[in-house]
């Protein structure tokens, strides 16, 4: 009798394990798909156009696909696109096997940035074993790689230069987009590629549409750079 009764506790104890965990499962919520990064089904009378960049280019995708629906098929890698080091690494996977028109793209506040010595994120750039996570020499190396890697697609090839860095932002320094932008401009004349830039126009708006102390942009501001690069892709359709 008393085993009948152990074993039933047991059997009572499973039940009520397992009921939590699904009691768990059923109510932790979905974590939601960024739409920016949604699979875009492409209407094959219209011409193809690719984004590559970081978070800066997150923000204005989708307003870039409302402002050219009808007119062109808008896709991205559904990723923080980074540096130009992992540029290198996945550009391949990025530009798959389809045909693209025009590939609007930008590499540069992930290879200015500073990292600590551990490689901890946004490291603060006066400390004395910080650096640059990709240094000027070498992201003038990996832009010519890139851009050559890109060019074998046929495709029209847009420079977007990268957004200035604004005072109080952690881990970069004022100034930088510059120098950076100083080398892509380089890179770009040798290779005869169209420059789209943002850094000129943004430049003396940013305390309207940047956030304080911050690399980002407002939605209202990120729409503004959505209509500067749709300009220059539309120029490049024509």
């Amino acid at each position: 009798m008393k085993i009948k009764l152990v074993l039933a506790l047991l059997l009572l104890t499973a039940q009520l394990a397992s009921a939590q965990d699904a009691n768990k499962k059923a109510a932790k919520p979905k974590r939601k798909v960024n739409p920016v990064f949604a699979p875009v089904k492409d209407d094959p009378n219209l011409p193809r156009v690719l984004l590559i960049g970081d978070s800066i280019s997150i923000g204005y995708t989708l307003p870039v696909r409302k402002l050219l629906a009808g007119k062109a098929n808008v896709h991205r890698p559904p990723t923080n696109c980074g540096p130009t080091t992992r540029g290198l690494e996945q550009i391949d996977s990025w530009l798959g096997d389809g045909k693209w028109d025009v590939i609007h793209f930008n590499f540069g506040l992930h290879d200015l940035k500073y990292l600590g010595p551990q490689g901890q994120n946004l490291a603060d750039p006066k400390a004395p074993n910080s650096k640059q996570q990709v240094p000027p020499d070498e992201y003038e190396k990996n832009l010519r790689q890139l851009v050559k890697r890109m060019q074998k697609t046929g495709a029209t090839l847009i420079w977007r230069s990268t957004t200035p860095v604004p005072q109080g932002a952690k881990g970069r320094v004022v100034g930088h987009s510059a120098k950076y932008n100083e080398i892509a401009k380089r890179v770009m004349a040798d290779a005869d590629v169209t420059i789209d830039d943002m850094y000129a126009y943004s430049k003396p708006r940013l305390k309207k549409i940047q956030r304080p102390a911050n690399v980002h942009f407002t939605p209202a501001g990120s729409s503004e750079l959505a209509a500067g690069a749709v300009k220059a892709i539309s120029k490049a359709l024509k």
